[in-house]
């Protein structure tokens, strides 16, 4: 008889998946905090209107100007003038052919319009425009006869 050296014992070669799984709904909870921390945005005090609201994924392209009528393409700022290049070579923007403007309230129009001319200029077809739809003023009464 043979005590030695594990006779035809086969090795074990199963894997213990607790502390795989441990720390998985570790990392899970952590990413569950942490996310809404990193929705950070560009500023801007959107103008109030009586519109109902819109849903608006945090993954979509959003163009935003500030009341220093500063562009931000997401949160990057991009200077008017070379507006329409950047649109034109974002890839993301080009695949989705979409985009959503929100604007300070304090922001001239045509400001505003020479925004939507490069949008349109870079090929971009669907434009939204953002607004605060929670404050919206209250309406003036109609005058009655």
């Amino acid at each position: 008889m043979s005590t030695g050296g594990g006779g035809g014992r086969a090795p074990l070669s199963e894997i213990n998946v607790t502390p795989l799984v441990d720390v998985m709904l570790v990392l899970l909870i952590i990413f569950m905090v942490a996310a809404p921390m990193m929705t950070s945005g560009v500023q801007v005090d959107l103008p109030n209107a009586d519109a109902p609201p819109m849903d608006i994924e945090p993954e979509q392209m959003m163009l935003s100007i500030d009341a220093q009528q500063r562009v931000f393409l997401g949160e990057a700022e991009v200077p008017m003038e070379r507006l329409e290049e950047a649109l034109r070579t974002n890839a993301r923007l080009q695949e989705e052919d979409e985009i959503f403007v929100q604007a300070d309230h304090t922001v001239p129009y045509g400001f505003v319009v020479r925004v939507f001319t490069a949008i349109r200029a870079a090929g971009v077809e669907s434009v939204g425009l953002v607004t605060d739809p929670l404050s919206a003023p209250d309406q003036p009464a109609a005058p009655t006869p």
